[in-house]
Order: structure tokens, then C-alpha cells, then sequence
């Protein structure tokens, strides 16, 4: 009788903690999910309890600018009126380093900022050193020459003169870094005496002059704190809340994020919108594919065939022309009214006869397409590789004698790839509190679910076993 009590006792025991085991179980399922969206939520905002806040502030992610030059290999004859041929040199690849400050938490649930850059040359990541020569039409020239283009012949002969005197050609053989960061030139400073609003910079002219340890804007996007619907959505940049470098409201607005940290909870219907100072206008990234990186679930990103298309393929864009061919955007608006044209690398998804123009160009999309992978419970960007083009159009300029009989082309200048990929103690701790930590819990819910049953089932059988004896 005693063996048959205790046995009694133990069934009891073992059913009453699979019935805890199962309530728990199912309490779990139930307060999980919420559990996890409070924890997201808490760690995804821009406030200093938050777990991303140091990595928004500095971003740990270490971030590489990688350059490839159009270098002329015919300058002469393009001057005669051939085919440029060019060819790619690089990468000329440059750490960058990004930091906030001047943080200003607002009374509207929004927080102002301003972004520092700076970069440093990687001479063993690169293909070439910063004193390379390349051969590049000379910007000052050509688009002095373009704006010339419906002035009076008299100012056209005397600024051939200038060019002349000044020894100014429409091609150029300077330095990696010269044309990177700047170099002194005399144009510049006649330019800037007689026509004063024509350039906006003063001393240095380089591609990248203007982002070597300096700002992109003061930007004021919402925290999340109070009203979670617009985290991290801009709200202003430089107190503006719309450009006017565009001709349609579509497309002056600022729209999206300021291209860092988007919302958490994405789903392959979510599309990627950010503001971009550099392009002077808003982006906007579509749902390609799920995948993993370093075993943390992403969707990746991608750039659609409409983002640089004209306003004729789609006419939401007609907003950004005066336009050319479809695949490229003219960005003569918000650079100093040069012809400049902004585009995928070597004209990949744009209008094959740019391609074909210039000799030495092989788009493909393994090598210039663009792409963001965001983990989608947090919106918080693990790897990414967006690529540019910038290109000059370029042709002959009845009165201008430096253009000679060059045929009208847009001309590519560069491509840069920004790329960077979460690694190290960042990747360790956002794996384990953000993915491990919920996926743990995930699982210990049916575990307990499953255990509580099994164990409920002891006493049970236990009594039938006991029932069957007597």
C-alpha cells in the first residue's frame, strides 16, 4: 500500500508541474510576440535607454568608399569629333568615418543632428595609390562652356581668350587626390570675380571636396518615443521640410528616413524610402529576396528600374527633368547648374545607347546594381552596397574654341560604391539580445507546451494502469 501511495503522490507531483508547465506554455504564446514588439520597440528608438543608440550615434559598422576613374584614353580625337574611349582604374577605396553631433532632443518627439564625415585612404585595400594621374575632361571648362552656350558671341571669344590665357584644355591629367579632395585653379578665382554666383565654392574644386570632414545638413527626424508610426522619419533637413531644386512638389519632398535605421516589423511589401543630401532628393528601394547574413535573417533591398528613369518611361519622375535619355537624372539643378547626370555604374539599367556612346563600358548587374540588407523585426541595416555614376554631358560650343568638335555625349567621370557590413562586438550583441534572446524564448514556449502535456499524461496513465489492477 505504501509503494502504491507514493506512487499516487509522485503521479500527482509530475501532473500538477505539467499542468504549470503547459499554462506557462500557452501564457508564453500568448504574451511572447507582445513581449518581443515592447523589447524591439524599447531598443529601435532614438533615445539614450535604447540598446541601437550608441551604435545610431556612432555608427560601429565600419564603412568604405570605393572610387573607380573614367580614365580619357583618346582625349585628341574625341576633340575631333570620335568616340570617347575610357577606361576603368580602381578601386581607390577610403575608410569612412561617421559620427553625430550637436544632438538636440525636441519637445515634438524629434531629435536634430548633424553627421561629420571624414575619410582615409586604404593604400592595401586599393588598386593604385592617390598619386595616380587620370585624364578627365576638365570640368571647370565644360561646364563654364555649356553655360556659355546661348550667350553673346562677344563673351564666348573672351572667355576662349581667358581659357587660353590661363593654359585651360577640355581635358585634364591630374592626380587621384587632386581630383578627389580639390585642387587650385585659376579659373576658378576669375569665375569667382566676375561672376560671382556662378560656382559655389571658393578655393579647392574636387569631386569630393565638399564631404571630406564635413556635415550633410542638419537633419531632425522623429525618435519613436511617443509616436512609434513615424520613427525615424525626417521631419526637416536644414529646417526645410521639402527642396526646391525639382519642378513638381513629388518630387522636392522629402520623404523617408535619413537613410540609416528604418522601422521595425517590415514585411516584402515595405519599401526602403530615404533622404539622400548628395542626390538632393529622396529614394526609394523595393523588396527583392529573404536571406540570411551571418545567420541573422534579411530581406534584401534593391534600387527599381524606374529610379532614374525619365519622365516619358515614367512620367512620376517628370519632375527632375529638364531629361535626356531614360536611366540617367540631371543633377545640373542642385550642382551649380553643371551638366552633370547621376546614374547606376557604366549605365547599367538605363538606355543602351548611353552605353554604346563611349567605348570601354560593361554594364552588368552583379557588378553596378545597388543593394541594402535590413534585418526586418528591428529595420536596422546589416549589409550594404550602393553604387553611383557621376557623368558630364559634354559637346562642341560654337565660339568657345577649347570644345573643339566634340560630339554631344554624357560622358562618364566616376563611379563610387559605399559599402559596409555589421561585424565584431556589434554584430555579437545584436545577434544575441535581438535574435538568439527572442528565438530562445520562441522555442522554450512549446518546449514547456509539449513538456506539460507529456507530464499530464503521467497521472493519467497512472490511473488507468491502477484501475486496471483491481
Amino acid at each position: 500500500m505504501g509503494s502504491r501511495a507514493r506512487a499516487r503522490r509522485a503521479a500527482a507531483v509530475l501532473g500538477f508541474t505539467g499542468l504549470l508547465c503547459a499554462v506557462l506554455g500557452a501564457v508564453m504564446i500568448v504574451l511572447v510576440p507582445t513581449l518581443i514588439k515592447q523589447q524591439v520597440l524599447k531598443n529601435v528608438r532614438i533615445d539614450p535607454s535604447s540598446l541601437s543608440f550608441n551604435m545610431w550615434k556612432e555608427i560601429p559598422v565600419p564603412f568604405y568608399l570605393s572610387v573607380y576613374f573614367f580614365d580619357i584614353v583618346n582625349p585628341d580625337a574625341i576633340l575631333l569629333g570620335e568616340k570617347p574611349q575610357v577606361q576603368e582604374r580602381g578601386p581607390y577605396v577610403y575608410r569612412e568615418f561617421r559620427h553625430k553631433s550637436n544632438i538636440t532632443f525636441n519637445d515634438n518627439d524629434t531629435v536634430s543632428f548633424l553627421e561629420y564625415r571624414s575619410f582615409q585612404f586604404q593604400p592595401d585595400k586599393s588598386h593604385g595609390l592617390e598619386s595616380d594621374y587620370i585624364v578627365m575632361p576638365n570640368i571647370l571648362v565644360l561646364a563654364a562652356a555649356m553655360l556659355m552656350e546661348n550667350k553673346p558671341m562677344s563673351l564666348k571669344l573672351i572667355m576662349t581668350l581667358a581659357f587660353s590665357t590661363l593654359g585651360e584644355r577640355a581635358f585634364m591629367n591630374r592626380t587621384v587626390g587632386e581630383i578627389m579632395w580639390g585642387y587650385e585653379d585659376p579659373l576658378i578665382h576669375l569665375i569667382n570675380k566676375y561672376l560671382p554666383n556662378m560656382f559655389p565654392f571658393k578655393g579647392k574644386f574636387g569631386l569630393f571636396a565638399e564631404l571630406n570632414n564635413s556635415d550633410s545638413g542638419l537633419f531632425t527626424v522623429f525618435t519613436g518615443v511617443k509616436d512609434f508610426s513615424r520613427i525615424h522619419l525626417v521631419d526637416k533637413w536644414n529646417g526645410l521640410s521639402k527642396v526646391s531644386f525639382w519642378h513638381s512638389d513629388q518630387c522636392n519632398m522629402i520623404n523617408g528616413t535619413s537613410g540609416q535605421m528604418w522601422a521595425p516589423f517590415m514585411t516584402p511589401e515595405t519599401s526602403l524610402e530615404f533622404y539622400s543630401p548628395e542626390a538632393c532628393r529622396s529614394m526609394n528601394l523595393i523588396y527583392k529576396e529573404s536571406g540570411t547574413f551571418e545567420g541573422i535573417p534579411t530581406y534584401r533591398f534593391v534600387a527599381p528600374s524606374t529610379l532614374f528613369a525619365n519622365g516619358s518611361v515614367y512620367p512620376p519622375n517628370e519632375g527632375f527633368c529638364p531629361c535626356r535619355e531614360s536611366g540617367i537624372q540631371n543633377v545640373s539643378t542642385c550642382r551649380f547648374n553643371a551638366p552633370l547626370f547621376l546614374s547606376h555604374p557604366h549605365f547599367y539599367n538605363a538606355d543602351p545607347v548611353l552605353a554604346e556612346a563611349v567605348l570601354g563600358l560593361h554594364p552588368n548587374q552583379e557588378e553596378h546594381s545597388l543593394f541594402l540588407d535590413i534585418h526586418p523585426v528591428t529595420g536596422i541595416p546589416m549589409n550594404c552596397s550602393v553604387k553611383l555614376q557621376l557623368s558630364l554631358y559634354i559637346k562642341a560650343i560654337r565660339g568657345i574654341g577649347q570644345t573643339g568638335k566634340i560630339q554631344p555625349v554624357v560622358l562618364p567621370l566616376v563611379w563610387f560604391e559605399e559599402s559596409g557590413a555589421m561585424e565584431g562586438k556589434p554584430l555579437r550583441t545584436f545577434y544575441t539580445q535581438l535574435v538568439l534572446m527572442p528565438s530562445v524564448l520562441q522555442y522554450a514556449q512549446y518546449v514547456l507546451l509539449a513538456l506539460g502535456c507529456v507530464l499530464l499524461l503521467i497521472p493519467v496513465i497512472h490511473q488507468i494502469r491502477s484501475q486496471a489492477l483491481f
